[in-house]
């Protein structure tokens, strides 16, 4: 009886040792540290040109490493190159305007002014004169009525063309009004903008690389037609490379942005140091992807990990250890 009794109460310490060092295991109190797992996540980015067109060259290929401002695809550049063209011309149109205004009347233009004006006072003094004649003659009934109202008309009309190339004059002298400079002023500038335009559709005809990375897809080839955002060709950037984890509530005290952390992969040897980036402040079922049985159904706050000395080893996706000393 006694050895029965023996017996159970061994079982019991047992099963009591394996509970309290799984937990041990798992929070990392025996060690002095709290074990963590999680995924590699490289950032991708998906390029495509600004403007539509047909694709002329495709310079990488899957696997490709390049660098920041390498040329990675051009597009067939003559729709924007004789756009340019239009809009310069439609520069130096508003601008020739801009200069005849500012510039104002020829002198030669004034010259001819002013003979105009001569010309209709010796016009209306030969008309007057005539018109006094008439009148002499109609007072002895020596000319008719009829007569002196054509004379009467004749003198009118030169004396409104008179009015007429005095005012002509006047504006030549004046020059241009300032309403009528400054809505050329405007039409230049407004080229000008269409110009810049212009311009910038043109230089997107060019895909550069905004940083470092690895080109992961190449989705199109020379000759198809892409629109504004098409991909073009998907790019893994080395920098920066993250780890996705996730605590418990019970580790979630330890886990505070800054904290260094010790990375560890499952098939190398090598380790890599990072550091806590961010701990999101609301709760969520642990995902899919993480393996441990325990935490499947618990509720899980999401870590975002800086890896401070990333190298090609690191994968997008690979399942990762992390280390945290308390």
């Amino acid at each position: 009886m006694k050895k029965k009794v023996l017996l159970v109460l061994l079982l019991g310490l047992l099963i009591a040792g394996g509970y309290l060092g799984f937990h041990a295991i798992r929070e990392g109190s025996g060690s002095g540290t709290l074990t963590l797992y999680g995924n590699v996540d490289i950032r991708e980015v998906q390029m495509a040109f600004r403007v539509p067109g047909r694709i002329k060259d495709m310079f990488f290929e899957e696997g490709d490493a390049i660098e920041p401002g390498d040329l990675l695809a051009t597009l067939d550049d003559r729709p924007q190159r004789e756009a340019l063209a239009v809009a310069e011309a439609r520069i130096a149109e508003a601008q020739a305007k801009l200069d005849l205004l500012n510039t104002g009347s020829r002198p030669q233009e004034i010259e001819q002014a002013r003979a105009r004006v001569a010309e209709s006072e010796a016009g209306l003094a030969n008309a007057e004169h005539e018109f006094q004649r008439q009148a002499a003659l109609v007072k002895e009934k020596l000319s008719s009525q009829s007569q002196l109202d054509q004379t009467r008309s004749l003198r009118d009309q030169w004396a409104a063309r008179l009015d007429q190339t005095r005012e002509a004059l006047n504006l030549a002298q004046e020059g241009f009004r300032s309403e009528e400079i400054v809505q050329a002023q405007a039409a230049v500038a407004a080229a000008a903008a269409q110009r810049d335009q212009a311009a910038t559709q043109l230089s997107d005809t060019r895909l550069l690389s905004p940083s470092a990375g690895t080109i992961m897809t190449r989705v199109l080839e020379p000759g198809a037609m892409v629109g504004v955002g098409a991909p073009v060709y998907t790019l893994s950037l080395d920098e920066k490379i993250y780890v996705r984890a996730y605590v418990d509530e019970a580790g979630l005290g330890k886990v505070v942005p800054g904290t260094a952390v010790l990375i560890t992969t499952d098939g190398g040897d090598r380790s890599y140091t990072g550091q806590v980036g961010f701990v999101s402040p609301r709760a969520e079922f642990t995902p899919k992807s993480v393996e441990t049985a325990a935490l499947r159904t618990d509720l899980v706050y999401r870590l975002r990990i800086v890896v401070t000395d990333a190298d090609p080893g690191l994968r997008q996706g690979m399942p990762v250890t992390i280390h945290l000393k308390e």
